[in-house]
């Protein structure tokens, strides 16, 4: 049977404990990432929203690399936006910056009326890479 990991970024660990959840589960060779807010340090909302998308792919970055995998090992990304109509546009200009180039991973994009304080959050599985 797969035991499951849990994987937390360099400094939030005490972010996650408080709320009773972890920033990922690594599961064999998969990597199963809760959504990633654009928090900042002391997990306060990014007030600006292109910011907070911004940090929220920043942090999502960081809790790829605790388990040894990058932006290029997601497979399947789902992401919420509290106001798609008018954040779309923002919100695919940093994608487009982010996966520049194909293959790009599968993407469903959720409109929802609530994010605990925030516009925007992104939860993602990723492949994690074969140890050498």
């Amino acid at each position: 049977m797969t035991q499951r990991e849990a994987i937390f970024p360099a400094g939030r660990h005490d972010l996650y404990e408080k709320h009773g959840y972890s920033a990922a589960i690594r599961s064999g060779d998969l990597l199963f990432v809760s959504g990633q807010v654009g928090s900042r340090s002391d997990g306060t909302a990014e007030p600006d929203f292109e910011r907070q998308v911004r940090l929220a792919f920043e942090n999502l970055k960081a809790t790829l690399s605790a388990a040894g995998c990058t932006l290029d090992d997601i497979v399947d990304v789902t992401s919420f936006h509290t106001d798609p109509e008018n954040q779309f546009g923002t919100i695919l200009a940093v994608k487009q910056e982010i996966f520049s180039k194909a293959p790009y991973p599968n993407w469903t994009a959720l409109g929802v009326n609530w994010l605990a304080g925030f516009d925007f959050e992104i939860k993602v599985i990723a492949r994690i890479p074969a140890r050498n």
